[in-house]
């Protein structure tokens, strides 16, 4: 058990790997891209990379100025971006595997990537083989975001069959530990560099790195 839940659900992007300042922009880079080529969005290139940027400072959303100022559809961009997401690039923990097959408790996905994105990102990882038949996105529940309402996570819990109150959900996103917790989730916040959601109620744990998480809950 962890915290008293037998059950521990994580997020995938920037939680199982860090996101880097250089990957952050290859990121905002590869949405731009999605946009400009993909979608043919009126906009040139650089207009749209820094509005991406702000986007995701703002809404914690790269897409989200999109959706709202320019009627571009959450599906198309979740899709083009995905497709395109520069998983090569992710530099994956040494370890890794090791220290997930250690934790006391029952271990899920539910990743706001596609499923496409997502093998590709747990095969790099190589943790692939443990979460294969236990990863889920936000596109199997016909959504394409985390952070909109407490709904997809009780659906989430539903489809694989367990009370979100015996649930550790893990993320870097506060806005998505937000709504886990409305439905009883214990929350955990990975992050990177400082701990800005400090102040936010709803998190119950909040550790630097995924890999000071792992130590903390497998140590005897």
């Amino acid at each position: 058990m962890i915290f008293g839940k037998n059950y521990l659900i994580w997020d995938l992007d920037d939680t199982l790997y860090n996101k880097t300042e250089e990957f952050a922009d290859i990121l905002d880079t590869t949405m731009a891209k999605a946009l400009v080529e993909d979608l043919k969005l009126p906009m040139d290139f650089e207009t749209a990379k820094q509005k991406v940027t702000e986007s995701y400072k703002i809404y914690r959303d790269g897409g989200e100025v999109f959706y709202r100022d320019y009627g571009v559809k959450p599906r198309d961009l979740f899709k083009a971006y995905h497709f395109r997401k520069p998983v090569e690039k992710i530099v994956p923990y040494d370890n890794l595997l090791e220290k997930i097959e250690k934790v006391p408790a029952e271990q899920y996905i539910f990743t706001a990537s596609d499923r496409y994105a997502s093998e590709k990102i747990l095969k790099h990882l190589g943790i692939y083989e443990f979460f294969k038949d236990r990863y889920y996105s936000v596109e199997d529940f016909g959504v394409y975001k985390k952070n909109e309402s407490s709904e997809v996570y009780r659906q989430y819990c539903e489809k694989i069959g367990v009370d979100p109150t015996d649930c550790v959900f893990v993320d870097d996103s506060y806005s998505n530990l937000e709504f886990a917790k409305e439905i009883g989730m214990t929350t955990v916040r990975i992050y990177y560099r400082n701990n800005s959601a400090k102040d936010k109620t709803y998190i119950d744990y909040a550790y630097k790195g995924v890999l000071s998480f792992l130590d903390d809950v497998i140590k005897p």
